[in-house]
């Protein structure tokens, strides 16, 4: 058994070690026991919490990966995008386009959804994949998971005062002999579970406060990711006149986007708890919200129609080089090789040509001010002391030294913290990948749209 399938055993040990063995020790401990309100209030939160996060581990987060959320997808209309491919000057400069298809889930992907690598699809509105639920954290299970942050934190920071409350009676009375105060059980007992709720106290509220903020500004814990690694090339690009080098050597025009899914505060709370009145965000019963309402997302309008989101991001473009790395994968070179080693050879090639890793842009950008000393001089590079700072933090910020998909934000978090599976993730899809198939009905659909607006 992994370890990963104890998590919830071990959150439902927890809270009821909390909850109920601490109800025994706070009948037997002075200055008093507990009072009726009291019990009424701590087994109330004690049941809220059961019921949230037993609602948090089991609700399906959803799927894209279904017949129905596909012909809900094809009925999306798309807006424009820009041309993927545009001539400035000399210089051939690359667009991103937008992710439309999962490759892995062979099914259409809808904006803010990300591929789980635990679950194995994507999530619409996908935050995190949460180990302690075992479950993601999205759409349909966020108004659930943040609930039970809330309660959470009410009930332990209920049990803390009542334990603080007995902690200081027994200190202003520990100069009286120790037969009149409690045995050496009730104060081991009352050690460990204020030492466990102390813990347990400290990292949900963190938790709880976090969530709290990102509903209210329509983020996800990812997207937070996003938001900082694009202020970081927004950074990087200042260097080399606004545009930055792809792995196929296209220049990719960056430029600060503000994040479109922030559509204020009240909006955004209706849209994330799935409800504009304020009794559901609260009651632990409330509906799941629909999984087709987390396919297409309202915006702000603050940047141009047809401005998607992640913005354009050079180093997770993939482009596979006109001629493929396994292009001789056929040709034996080495006749003595048996068919499994042979295989594997082959194998190896293809994963080679899947994935072609970037060096980490200071790496990059030394070399570019090494190799165009007449063009550009280090010391104007680097003469502003907090862009130097902060390049020197990006040094660090490459914990396998792998590449760019190495990049990690100022917490020290990559994609695959969040359960993202980095392999999708971080090379964009591209409608190359779509199926023919897949194409046709769209422009079927389109069609059909179009003469049931022209007859109407």
């Amino acid at each position: 058994m992994e370890l990963s399938h104890l998590a919830v055993p071990s959150v439902y040990i927890l809270i009821f070690f909390l909850g109920y063995p601490s109800q025994w020790l706070l009948l037997r401990l002075e200055p008093y026991p507990l009072t009726k309100n009291e019990l009424i209030f701590s087994n109330a939160i004690l049941a809220l919490i059961l019921a949230t996060y037993t609602r948090a581990v089991f609700v399906n987060p959803g799927s894209t990966r279904n017949d129905r959320a596909s012909k809900q997808l094809s009925r999306i209309q798309i807006p424009p995008e820009p041309n993927p491919v545009k001539q400035d000057g000399n210089a051939k400069v690359q667009v991103t386009k937008s992710r439309k298809w999962c490759t892995k889930c062979v099914a259409p992907k809808p904006p803010r959804a990300h591929h789980c690598k635990s679950c194995g699809t994507c999530i619409p509105k996908m935050d995190h994949h949460c180990p302690w639920t075992a479950n993601c954290v999205s759409h349909t299970t966020f108004p659930h998971f943040l609930r039970f942050l809330i309660y959470t934190t009410i009930g332990l920071g209920f049990l803390q005062k009542l334990l603080f409350t007995r902690l200081h009676h027994l200190w202003v009375h520990r100069d009286l002999p120790a037969y009149l105060g409690p045995s050496a059980l009730l104060l081991f007992h009352t050690f460990a579970t204020l030492a466990a709720n102390s813990i347990t106290l400290f990292a949900v509220g963190i938790l709880a406060v976090r969530n709290v903020w990102c509903l209210a500004v329509n983020t996800t814990t990812i997207e937070g990711w996003e938001i900082e690694r694009h202020r970081t090339l927004v950074r990087r690009a200042r260097h080399f006149g606004g545009y930055l080098t792809a792995p196929d050597g296209a220049n990719v025009r960056i430029r600060k986007q503000e994040f479109p899914y922030d559509v204020g505060i009240w909006k955004n709370i209706v849209q994330g708890m799935g409800s504009w009145n304020p009794l559901q965000w609260i009651n632990p019963f409330a509906p799941t919200p629909s999984w087709e309402s987390g396919l297409q997302f309202e915006v702000n309008g603050f940047e141009d129609e047809g401005t998607v989101w992640p913005p354009p991001d050079p180093d997770r473009v993939y482009r596979r080089p006109e001629r493929a790395a396994n292009g001789d994968a056929f040709v034996f070179e080495k006749e003595d090789l048996s068919a499994g080693d042979t295989l594997a050879a082959f194998r190896a090639r293809q994963a080679e040509d899947a994935v072609r890793r970037r060096r980490p842009f200071v790496e990059r950008l030394e070399e570019n001010v090494a190799r165009n000393e007449d063009a550009y001089e280090y010391g104007e590079i680097g003469s502003d002391a907090e862009e130097e700072e902060e390049e020197d933090a990006e040094k660090e910020n490459y914990g396998d030294g792998q590449g760019e998909e190495g990049w990690r934000n100022s917490e020290g978090e990559r994609l695959k913290d969040f359960g993202v599976d980095e392999d999708i993730e971080f090379y964009d899809e591209h409608e190359d990948d779509i199926p023919l198939a897949e194409l046709l009905a769209r422009r079927r659909a389109a069609s059909n749209t179009a003469s049931a607006a022209a007859y109407s």
